[in-house]
This record gives structure tokens, sequence and C-alpha cells, in this order.
């Protein structure tokens, strides 16, 4: 895949680093999206799944457990460390297979899957039309589809309440095109809709899924919001915006994003509101 700009991670580089450092925690944030999206894919004993952006393989893993010995899972993501790093945290014995590579463009079996998954791993396509057209092939007749991706980002914490807090301290840029390959690209249900059907799908159903989940997480709660404060400096939009600032600026920002933090609820953690769509969709039978 092309080296991602503006508001896209390089996943084989910082991006993929500092993603692995945190991975534990947050694989553990993403959890209950992944897990909701689970459910709505259904998977069966001996079914073969197609994971797209599996990351450090958690979803993998978990559809593992679901489809059991007579199944199969196919974890493929961009990234070569965390490819790594899931086939290091994988079970000697599992139906999980990974492999680096771009699904959206990759060599996929024809008519190999029953279900294409995908827990935040579509929404970087530049072309996502094309993208899921080429990852249908791969589906078998009545094969279907359970991807759980971001709504907007004003109606996520993990974006909102840094970006806000940080308003008047560091320079605005240019707000990024909404349809641009970023976390929030499929922020709306109607382009995600077209999207699918444009790339021969039907029975499309996207769903609202909103839940409170732990962000900064420590031993006391000043801890806990330390923490949150420097996954924010480290994964997610607001890293690259501060990368270039200087001390003074990332010190005032540090401050104002720690005071938006603390305002949320938790005792040993920062819990924050998450937005999603879990959507669904079919291959056609023939």
């Amino acid at each position: 895949m092309a080296q991602h700009n503006g508001d896209r991670p390089d996943w084989n580089g910082q991006s993929g680093e500092r993603w692995i450092a945190h991975q534990a925690r947050l694989d553990a944030r993403l959890a209950v999206f992944g897990e909701a999206a689970i459910e709505a894919a259904a998977p069966a004993a001996g079914e073969r799944v197609l994971d797209v952006g599996c990351g450090a393989g958690a979803s993998t893993l978990a559809l593992a457990d679901r489809v059991g010995a007579g199944g199969q899972v196919l974890g493929v993501d961009i990234s070569e460390p965390l490819i790594a790093r899931a086939r290091a945290l994988a079970p000697q014995h599992t139906p999980a297979l990974f492999r680096v590579a771009d699904a959206s463009s990759a060599e996929l079996p024809e008519g190999a899957f029953d279900i294409l998954f995908s827990r935040f791993g579509v929404m970087f396509f530049d072309d996502p039309t094309a993208a899921f057209a080429h990852m249908r092939r791969a589906l078998k007749p009545g094969g279907r589809i359970a991807f759980v991706c971001w709504r907007g980002a004003a109606e996520n914490d993990w974006v909102r309440l840094p970006m806000g807090a940080i308003k008047g301290i560091v320079p605005p840029t240019a707000l990024p095109d909404p349809e641009a390959p970023g976390p929030f690209s499929f922020g709306d249900r109607g382009r995600v809709a077209r999207i699918l059907t444009a790339a021969g799908l039907t029975d499309i159903a996207i769903e609202p899924f909103d839940v409170s989940v732990p962000f900064g997480e420590g031993a006391t709660r000043d801890a806990a919001i330390d923490n949150a404060v420097k996954m924010t400096f480290e994964v997610g939009p607001l890293s690259r915006l501060l990368a270039d600032q200087p001390d003074d600026i990332r010190d005032r920002a540090s401050a104002a994003v720690r005071a938006a933090f603390a305002d949320r609820p938790g005792e040993r953690s920062v819990m924050i509101d998450g937005a999603t769509w879990i959507v669904t969709a079919r291959n056609p039978a023939s």
C-alpha cells in the first residue's frame, strides 16, 4: 500500500511501533467493539473468515475461538510489525493464520471465505468501492460481511476531547476531506451504503453502536489521566498534529488535554464515549 499521509497512520513506521507499545491497552479498549461486530457476523464452527486490517490479531484470535479447529481465520494487515506481534501472541494450536498484505489488492483465493470481517480496518482504502469489490470475490456466494467502523470525530471522545482542548493553543490546520482515507472516513452512513452497493453487496444494514470504554488506566486516578494523555500524544491524530510543535506549545497542549480528560468519570481509568457503526452485508448468492 502507498505510504499513508495526512490523517492516515504509517503502519510500517512510527504508528505501527507506537501501537505495539500500547497494544494490550488499545486492544482492550477496542475489544467491546470487536465483540459486537463478531456477534453481528455470527461465525459458526467450521467456517472460514477473512479478517481485514487485523492489527496485532486480537479480533482474529477471537474469531478463531468461534470457528474452532475445523474452521480457519486469515488475518491480513499491511503492517509488518503488527503481523509479527500477532504471530507472537497466537497460541500454538489455533486455526488463525496471519499474512502481511493489502486486502484491497492482494491475491486472495476466490470464493474461499464464509465471512469478511474487520474491526476498524476498512476506513483507510484509497478506493473503498474497488477494495470491497475485490474482497467480495474472496467470499463464497451468499457469504457475509460484518465490520465495525468509527462514526464522526465529533462523536468520539478519543479525538473530540483532545482536539477541542488544544483549540487556541496549536495553530489550526485545514480540516481533512471527510471522505479522505482515515479513521472517520466511514462516518457517514449514506456513503457506507453507497460504497457497499456499488461493490455489488446486498442486504446492507448499518446500525449505531455506542459504548463508554476505559481510555487511560492506572493504579490511581491521576495515573490513569496521565496514561490517557500519554496515549493521546503517542497514538492518533493529535500525535501527528503536535509532532513539529515547540516544547512550550506541547506543554500547554498537554495541560489542556489533561484537564479535558480529568472531567471524564472513572476511578482508576478515564471513561470515554465511543461511537461506531456495526455494518453487515451479504454477497449475492449467484
